[in-house]
């Protein structure tokens, strides 16, 4: 199989992952609404929702990157920052038009000083790929 062939089934199949993980993220929320948030109060259920989405954002890149077998930096960056852009494009796109809200409660879930911890997810988007690779190459050497 020629390289760029290879490159663009691993960005399909990387495409598939981000489908995965929106659907997991919409899973996560809505146990964070319905199970987390009456216990623990608003603040409390969405950093905890947030950590369980974190977890399960990571084991799933995880397995993508052991299964795809993806051994370059300039692949796991491009995977990282494919998921980057979905993510936030999905988010104002959607966040706006379907579910009507303002571009201000939008940007307000990137403001971490008030406790927001949502950029972590994109932190997680690129990083969880070059983590995983790292963790892997160095597993099999």
């Amino acid at each position: 199989m020629s390289k760029i062939l290879r490159g663009i089934m691993l960005l399909i199949k990387a495409l598939g992952i981000w489908f995965l993980l929106a659907a997991l993220a919409v899973v996560n929320g809505a146990i964070r609404i319905f199970l987390i948030l009456p216990v623990l109060g608003e603040q409390s259920a969405h950093v905890a929702g947030t950590i369980i989405f974190l977890i399960i954002q990571f084991i799933v890149i995880y397995i993508f990157i052991k299964k795809t077998s993806v051994t370059s930096i300039k692949e796991l960056i491009s995977i990282g920052l494919l998921w980057l852009l979905l993510t936030i494009a999905f988010e104002f796109v959607f966040g706006h038009y379907v579910m009507n809200h303002s571009w201000e409660k939008l940007f307000a879930d990137y403001n971490i000083l008030k406790g927001r911890l949502w950029s972590l997810v994109l932190l997680n988007n690129i990083a969880a790929p070059l983590i995983c690779g790292r963790l892997l190459l160095n597993k099999y050497r």
